[in-house]
């Protein structure tokens, strides 16, 4: 996931690229202006994340007024590079983590759509969150030293931060899953009732090792899972 927020400098098209000329003379006429964004890029300093998102929205709308951002600024070499692509990257990330834990909490299980295909949607989700969770654990550590050194907030990055509140959601997943397949067994109507139970069991231990444990509503649903499974046999 940070690989993929690493915002790229702006490259026109082929068709569309700007001369020379047009590159000089944003050179030439916006000194001042990248002099005030280098000392607004130094001196940001946020505590919060979401604050950073904020400022980059905002440093990306002005640096677009360039003709073509990455050609006007290798004639500037103050401009803080590393901290400016640091900072697009810490926003960049958190946006998509939070857009992932605003879907996987706005989840809602359609009684009507087939077995099957409701448990792959619920699977493919708790996929993409353990893969993105993933992602930045394998970096975190110099992740969160290059942030402390740049002064980017990096506690969210912590499990008692976003990366913590977002393993707890796939509890939701969880509850979802062992629900819908309790009430397949409940409903006798399905012939697979040991693979069926076995999956659930497994999906269930998977998203316990994720989450670091249940809830009382995922324990609640576990039981209801077990009942319906012992229920079947009967």
């Amino acid at each position: 996931l940070l690989a993929t927020c690493l915002t790229p400098k702006q490259f026109p098209p082929a068709d569309i690229r700007q001369t020379p000329d047009q590159i000089k003379s944003d050179v030439e006429r916006r000194g001042e202006f990248i002099k005030f964004l280098t000392k607004e890029v130094e001196s940001a300093t946020y505590r919060d994340v979401s604050d950073v998102e904020a400022f980059v929205k905002w440093l990306d709308g002005e640096l677009s007024s360039l003709v073509d951002e990455r050609a006007v600024l290798k004639h500037f070499p103050q401009w803080p590079e590393r901290k400016a692509d640091a900072l697009r990257e810490a926003a960049c990330t958190y946006r998509d983590l939070k857009s992932l834990e605003s879907e996987v909490s706005r989840f809602v299980d359609n009684p009507k759509e087939p077995l099957t295909q409701a448990l792959r949607r619920i699977q493919a989700l708790q996929d993409r969150l353990e893969q993105s969770i993933a992602n930045i654990e394998r970096m975190r550590e110099s992740t969160i030293k290059r942030y402390k050194d740049l002064q980017i907030p990096w506690e969210w990055m912590l499990d008692t931060g976003l990366l913590g509140q977002m393993k707890l959601s796939s509890l939701k997943l969880a509850r979802e899953y062992m629900k819908r397949i309790a009430n397949e067994l409940q409903a006798d109507e399905c012939s697979c009732e040991e693979n069926l139970k076995l999956q659930g069991v497994r999906y269930a231990y998977r998203v316990h090792q994720f989450a670091g444990g249940f809830d009382a509503e995922a324990i609640q649903a576990f039981e209801k899972l077990k009942k319906a499974g012992l229920d079947s046999e009967k």
